[in-house]
């Protein structure tokens, strides 16, 4: 099964959709959208149904269903509107796809991040669909005089009692007339025949054989290309800058300051390159508390001394540690990161007296909208914004400080622009994910964690740990104290942000628990975890059963119990994102060194839209944790940027990949994230089984540090 995803111009086709076709367009209102319990009832039906063009029923009988939120390779191109299909009831080769420009009139939330685009989408998108569906019946009944009580839907047709049949094409204006229903039927879930299959990417094929658009891509009329050299170290200013030798360059129009940088206006971004190799820069002195070393010792000396900021404090964790059998102290260290999208940094803007056009890759257009209006002092009414394909976001496209650069550039030279960073820039600009240190502290008592404390302080990070979230309910005596070193570094959110590293930290020092109350690490957890429910201490966000659940998986999955010679595993588990996932590595040693020969991952993400698309979300955010965890960091000096480009900055190579076997726990609860849910337990999994093979301990990133490198 597929759907086509269409390039052709949107206005183009809503012209032909429209008066070609005579075809059926709504739109909803997505603010109108209540969330509804879902399973198996009756629920409010979406509102303000407008001819504008959201969803499209051609004469021919043909669907064009608008995605609205950013595709980042995340597969929500496919699986957003696969949820509308399957409500509406058409035949998915019927479908075609379209992405959607911002409009906060039509849509809730356009956003790509947190793993939210399903979960936030999910009841929106099924109203979306079965309110089409039953306007349809509605006008095959009327058609036909009878009661639409008598008829049903199957792949794109209504069908009479006696079988009798008119397509969704037949009745799309007729369907346009019809009153909206105050409440429409939803399907229960084992009534899906859509939802839960394995889906082609609606762009597979453009994407394998080079067409498909991204934002670098973009090409307007007159459309010059810009780059911009920014300080080559954090905290620095632009004292002076010559750039003669630049502007005798065949095609560099342009050279000067903007906001902290020096802007190079070109012809090509080949000659935009070039002529900022050819500009002599003066910044002033570089920071030397903008050094990782230093940085390093401070986050050191404020997890030992602790802080004021405790986020949770229940019992009484000096009493607990005094009263333990043992107590176990460790201390867990991470790096600055960068996220090195596939894709640079680029925009387009062109900004003139009557609008001001932006578009491009941005997982958070609505609110980069809203910033450009502020900057440039204009109505957000005069700027429209067209989301693109984009290569890769990680979190580094929720800031959108590019896109407030190439507005800043446009509205200067009053010429449509592409601005796009090179590599070197984009890696060494910063919004990196923040470093940060931990200071764990546990008391057990009959083979229980009686006390626990754990003391964070990042770099920038408003809160370094996480509430609510295991071993919380567990323990009688918990403390949880997160504090912030300020820093001039830009730091923005990275795949699974705060969880990233704190999972790592967290099941290491939990399989050290395990092993000191001499217990299988798997029924370790089970015990804690049964604990939470039987006698819980205090409220928590998670759902202990649904932990217990993946772990039971995980461990029938991958053998657990069955041990083979030369064969060393560990297992992790963590819940993020409204999600539950346990993870087992196994590795085996070759010449010194590990080889990872698989990881078993078993997630509880409540149903599953797109197996496929969910095994791809899986699997590649593994490889990621893995591959961060490895070999990933950004070191400082004096506010520097150590590494520019990727022949000093290694990233996992194929060789190195995993195989990555997913099972994913059977569900009737609505969708929870999976884009980022499964990265966090995976560097915890793989440093337990290296414990297994060496019985050596890993507490910091990245392992090639520690001597570690995989086969």
């Amino acid at each position: 099964m597929h759907a086509k995803d269409k390039n052709q111009s949107r206005r183009a086709f809503l012209k032909t959709s429209v008066v070609g076709t005579g075809g059926l367009m709504l739109s909803f209102n997505w603010l109108s959208a209540q969330t509804d319990t879902w399973e198996g009832k009756e629920v409010r039906a979406l509102e303000n149904v407008r001819l504008s063009g959201h969803i499209i029923i051609n004469a021919d009988n043909s669907v064009v269903i608008y995605s609205q939120n950013p595709e980042i390779g995340q597969n929500v191109k496919t699986s957003m509107p696969m949820i509308i299909a399957e409500e509406l009831d058409v035949d998915w080769n019927q479908v075609s796809v379209e992405q959607a420009d911002l409009d906060t009139e039509k849509f809730k939330r356009q956003v790509a991040g947190g793993s939210q685009s399903i979960r936030k989408s999910w009841p929106v998108l099924r109203k979306a669909g079965a309110t089409v569906r039953a306007l349809l019946i509605s006008a095959a009944a009327e058609q036909w005089g009878v009661s639409a009580i008598e008829l049903r839907t199957e792949t794109g047709y209504v069908i009479g009692k006696s079988g009798e049949k008119l397509s969704y094409g037949s009745l799309a204006e007729a369907a346009a007339k019809q009153k909206i229903p105050k409440k429409v039927s939803l399907k229960k879930a084992k009534d899906f025949s859509l939802i839960g299959k394995s889906v082609m990417n609606v762009a597979s094929r453009e994407i394998v054989t080079g067409t498909a658009k991204f934002g670098i891509d973009t090409q307007r009329e007159g459309m010059v290309y810009a780059r911009l050299l920014h300080a080559p170290g954090f905290g620095q200013k632009l004292v002076s800058f010559d750039a003669k030798q630049a502007l005798q360059i065949k095609g560099v129009t342009e050279v000067f300051e903007i906001d902290n940088k020096v802007a190079i206006i070109a012809d090509s971004t080949w000659t935009a390159i070039k002529g900022g190799e050819a500009i002599k820069t003066i910044w002033s002195k570089p920071l030397t508390s903008e050094d990782s070393k230093v940085q390093r010792k401070t986050l050191l000396d404020m997890v030992n001394a602790k802080g004021q900021n405790a986020k949770v404090n229940m019992g009484n964790v000096e009493q607990g540690f005094k009263k333990a059998d043992q107590v176990l102290e460790r201390t867990y260290e991470a790096p600055f990161l960068p996220h090195n999208c596939m894709e640079p940094m680029n925009f387009f803007a062109d900004v003139t007296d009557e609008k001001v056009e932006l578009y491009g890759p941005i997982q958070t257009p609505e609110n980069q909208r809203r910033a450009v209006a502020k900057l440039l002092k204009r109505s957000e009414d005069e700027i429209s914004l067209g989301i693109s394909r984009i290569g890769g976001g990680f979190g580094r496209r929720l800031n959108g400080d590019f896109v407030l650069e190439a507005a800043l550039i446009s509205n200067k030279i009053r010429k449509p622009v592409q601005l796009i960073y090179t590599r070197e820039d984009d890696m060494t600009a910063g919004v990196y994910r923040p470093a940060v240190t931990y200071k764990f502290k546990a008391g057990l008592t009959d083979g229980k964690i009686s006390a626990y404390d754990l003391s964070g302080a990042g770099i920038n990070m408003r809160n370094t740990v996480r509430p609510g979230t295991w071993p919380q309910a567990s323990v009688p005596n918990f403390k949880l104290e997160s504090q912030s070193l300020e820093s001039h570094v830009t730091f923005g959110y990275w795949r699974a942000p705060t969880s990233n590293f704190l999972a790592f930290a967290e099941q290491t020092f939990v399989d050290e628990l395990a092993e000191i109350a001499k217990k299988d690490p798997i029924q370790f957890r089970l015990e804690s975890l049964k604990q939470a429910i039987d006698a819980p201490f205090g409220k928590v966000r998670y759902e202990p059963l649904r932990m217990i659940g993946v772990l039971k998986l995980v461990a029938e999955k991958s053998n657990w119990e069955t041990k083979k010679k030369g064969l060393y595993r560990g297992v992790s588990a963590y819940y993020s994102h409204n999600t539950y996932v346990a993870e087992v590595v196994e590795i085996t040693i070759v010449g010194g060194q590990p080889k990872i020969e698989r990881v078993v991952v078993a997630t509880d993400c409540g149903i599953v839209v797109n197996a496929s698309g969910a095994h791809n979300q899986a699997m590649g955010a593994v490889v990621d944790g893995i591959g961060h965890a490895m070999y990933g960091e950004m070191p400082l000096e004096n506010g520097v940027p150590q590494h520019r480009n990727f022949d000093t900055y290694k990233a996992l190579r194929n060789s190195e990949a995993p195989k990555v076997e997913t099972h994913f726990v059977k569900s009737q609860k609505a969708p929870s994230g999976l884009g980022e849910p499964t990265l966090p337990p995976a560097a915890a999994a793989f440093a337990n089984a290296m414990y297994a093979a060496t019985r050596k301990r890993l507490y910091s990133q990245p392992f090639s540090e520690q001597g570690v490198v995989l086969q």
